[in-house]
């Protein structure tokens, strides 16, 4: 039975746009593992900005050197 946690940053996704997720992956899940839908758990956390970081950054800070430029 596949089980597949999404971590996704607060910033106001939607009741239908987390349905989608669910949804898509659980048609990847049919399509790739052969699996029935009804077994498979899709569960998508809400997580802050300071539990996530691209390239060693928190995703704000990240986020603040994209918007003034610097690389």
């Amino acid at each position: 039975m596949p089980y597949v946690n999404i971590k996704i940053t607060r910033e106001g996704a939607t009741a239908e746009q987390k349905a989608m997720l669910i949804k898509g992956v659980t048609d990847l899940l049919v399509t790739i593992l052969d699996k029935k839908p009804a077994t498979t758990f899709v569960v998508i956390d809400e997580v802050a900005f300071e539990d996530w970081g691209v390239g060693g950054l928190p995703v704000d800070e990240y986020r603040r050197q994209l918007a003034s430029g610097a690389s």
